[in-house]
């Protein structure tokens, strides 16, 4: 008996390590909803790229499944437009299902975040 005490003492930790992960990404899933229905933002590269250019962009959330080509290019013009980056857990899909819209969506800039606090929230998970 005492082995299975001990392997289900083992087994408890990784759950909730797993449903804290789980838990931030609804976190964020639910800011990037209020982003949505109060802020301003747009959504795709060519976009991103320009909002990147003219320094509109404060954040720029990329999906895990971008080229890693695509992805170095906004981290070098995030940086040099003094935008913050937040590298979104899920592929393209999961990130356009996340803004409501029914197609993938590879790369978002938030420009004003309305009544979301998605900016800080983002600075915040960074420092940690």
């Amino acid at each position: 008996m005492s082995s299975k005490t001990t392997k289900e003492t083992t087994v408890a930790p990784t759950t909730q390590g797993q449903s804290g992960k789980k838990k931030s990404g609804e976190n964020i899933n639910a800011r990037l909803q209020l982003v949505i229905k109060s802020g301003k933002y747009s959504l795709g590269y060519k976009e991103t790229m320009r909002n990147l250019r003219l320094a509109k962009a404060k954040l720029v959330v990329v999906a895990n499944n971008i080229p890693p080509i695509r992805k170095s290019e906004i981290e070098y013009y995030s940086m040099l437009s003094h935008a913050d980056i937040y590298f979104y857990p899920g592929n393209n899909v999961e990130l356009g299902t996340a803004c409501g819209k029914y197609h993938g969506v590879g790369v978002m800039t938030v420009q004003d975040a309305g009544d979301s606090d998605i900016i800080r929230a983002v600075k915040l998970m960074q420092s940690q």
